[in-house]
């Protein structure tokens, strides 16, 4: 048995605990019940989610998030198990469109799960389940395989520049796209995300902004910069803070415009259709010439690249500089650099009370 000496050591040991824990003796003698939390369906709680998350989340998820309601929408998101979520993965990568570049399936499961796990971070945020019991977290994903895409060859890039120079119903536009792809090694939604009030003109910076949330100062070349200005003057509608590519009926870019843009020069092209190029093809063109002609890190300070993951902490001490990216710049495209070989400052991010006084 234990004796009065243990009994006041516990009662002690009991009562600070308490006392960290900000709790009083008297909360411990009420009750308190908490309501039950009401589980969603997959109908109910996707179009919560689907309001939550950025605008590209949401269109690289979306079409997989229709999958989960077509097949568990009147579903509690508690009831699937890992292993229906498994089963679902692969019925939706047996269901994929057989293309020329097609690769089994395996990104079409691979986003399944990513939209799952999406999905249920949420939950888990929402306190509708426990982090420990996560479905989705416990498939694991598609082993990713090696991308197809590769620097363009100088003959074959010329190429492509010229027939979107020369066909199509704008040939401005596209023009002016395949140079500003060139030149900054940006991906399509930081050309699309792109405002009048982002161009620094003085500097020759445009401030994009990409997926995950990033962003950076990117240099451009001069004659990049007017043709942009000249581009916002003559279809831009005034506003700063909107879009600044846009059709000549003054409408937003979009995408698909860039759908159509490969569609027609794989048309000219058929080693261009045949391999299925895209955008990306020109930043793995540009990135590659940086990083053969510079270094890895220029090339990695000029792709954006913010993350340790890839290569430890070194590059932590050996990034490089806005003025260094400017620098490879100038020797991609020819033309001097107003930041190149100097030490001019690095704009901040422009506020609304820069684009109000501007």
């Amino acid at each position: 048995m234990t004796g009065p000496m243990e009994q006041r050591v516990a009662l002690e040991t009991l009562r600070s605990l308490l006392k960290q824990l900000g709790i009083t003796p008297e909360q411990l003698l009420t009750e308190t019940s908490a309501a039950p939390v009401a589980v969603p369906t997959f109908d109910e709680y996707i179009r919560q989610v689907a309001e939550a998350v950025s605008p590209g989340t949401r269109r690289v998820y979306n079409s997989y998030w229709q999958r989960i309601c077509e097949h568990w929408g009147t579903r509690r998101i508690t009831e699937p198990t890992p292993l229906e979520i498994k089963r679902l993965a692969e019925e939706v990568r047996g269901g994929v469109v057989v293309r020329r570049n097609a690769r089994g399936g395996r990104t079409a499961a691979e986003h399944l799960i990513a939209a799952m796990r999406c999905l249920y971070r949420h939950a888990v945020m929402d306190g509708l389940i426990r982090e420990v019991d996560n479905p989705a977290a416990k498939v694991a994903k598609p082993r990713r395989l090696a991308s197809t895409r590769r620097a363009i060859p100088e003959a074959q890039l010329a190429a492509i520049i010229h027939i979107a120079a020369t066909t199509g119903n704008d040939p401005h536009l596209d023009s002016l796209l395949i140079r500003l792809h060139l030149e900054t090694a940006c991906r399509r939604g930081g050309a699309l995300a792109l405002r009048p009030r982002d161009l620094d003109p003085d500097q020759c910076l445009i401030y994009l902004q990409e997926k995950g949330g990033t962003s950076r100062w990117q240099p451009v070349s001069p004659t990049l910069m007017r043709h942009l200005l000249a581009h916002h003057a003559e279809r831009g509608d005034g506003d700063r803070n909107g879009s600044l590519l846009r059709y000549r009926d003054g409408r937003p870019l979009t995408y698909r415009r860039y759908d159509h843009l490969w569609h027609r020069v794989g048309s000219h092209l058929p080693w261009v259709a045949a391999q299925q190029v895209s955008t990306h093809w020109l930043r793995h063109t540009t990135l590659t010439w940086v990083e053969r002609t510079c270094s890895y890190a220029v090339a990695r300070a000029y792709a954006g690249h913010s993350g340790k993951n890839d290569i430890g902490t070194t590059m932590t001490y050996v990034r490089a500089e806005v003025q260094e990216v400017a620098a490879a710049l100038a020797a991609l495209t020819g033309e001097p650099h107003p930041l190149a070989g100097t030490d001019g400052d690095t704009p901040g991010h422009p506020t609304e009370d820069d684009s109000a006084s501007a």
